[in-house]
């Protein structure tokens, strides 16, 4: 992620901790802990060291907690606001001592080559300007026959739910947001529904599909969720 589009993503959601996970869900109709769900369920139960780039308030990092009970868990992000309430969250839930929260960049992870058993990463590729290299990056970490899983917002198709979807992003979620969260949410409405659309033109799921192989990973799947508009992606990294 180049200095611009981390900047960027610092000020999208600096504002955002205090609501993020309720108004995820409200804004969501609740589909959005249930696509975090079947993705943390691509991850091995006995995974011994799994990483959660783009971790935000920790919600990924408690789910993947409770899915790998012995497992210890990373959870980076770029922001230190939304790690900041990510913290308390892991504190309530009293699960620190195999839990850590670091800030950092998912397009450079600090850790060395094949250091996680598996790795988990929510809502990224939007927010990074060459996605292949950012994929090679998270799968340098990953251990051969690890299991990297990914979630990220679709594009419904078809002559019904593409103009819902459209309609909802466009008007509703902006509009929403405002009444909910306040100016910071609207501005997240506003931006989601064309920053969503764009990356799809630009880069379609089976682009992604390939760019996964590209950078190592074996049986690339893809899960279509909620009518198309969540997306849950995993595969194998490869040996050798």
């Amino acid at each position: 992620m180049c200095a611009d589009s981390a900047r960027f993503a610092r000020t999208l959601f600096a504002p955002l901790p205090d609501r993020y996970d309720r108004l995820a869900e409200v804004l969501s109709f609740s589909q959005n802990g249930q696509w975090r769900s079947s993705m943390v369920s691509c991850l091995p139960q006995e995974a011994g060291v799994v990483l959660d780039v783009a971790a935000g308030t920790a919600g990924v990092t408690l789910a993947l907690a409770r899915h790998a009970p012995s497992a210890r868990i990373v959870g980076l992000d770029l922001t230190p606001s939304m790690l900041a309430e990510g913290a308390r969250r892991v504190r309530a839930a009293g699960i620190g001592s195999r839990v850590g929260l670091v800030v950092g960049n998912g397009s450079r992870l600090p850790l060395p080559d094949a250091s996680v058993d598996a790795l988990t990463f929510t809502y990224l590729l939007r927010y990074v300007p060459d996605p292949a290299a950012t994929l090679a990056e998270l799968a340098r970490v990953v251990k051969p026959g690890g299991v990297m899983a990914s979630l990220e917002f679709c594009v419904p198709s078809g002559p019904v739910w593409w103009p819902a979807w459209w309609a909802y992003t466009r008007t509703v979620l902006p509009a929403a947001g405002f009444l909910l969260g306040g100016p910071a949410w609207w501005r997240v409405g506003r931006f989601l529904g064309p920053n969503i659309s764009a990356h799809y033109r630009r880069y379609p799921v089976d682009w992604t599909v390939s760019a996964w192989q590209a950078a190592g990973l074996t049986d690339v799947r893809a899960r279509r969720m909620s009518l198309g508009g969540g997306l849950v992606m995993w595969g194998t990294r490869a040996a050798g």
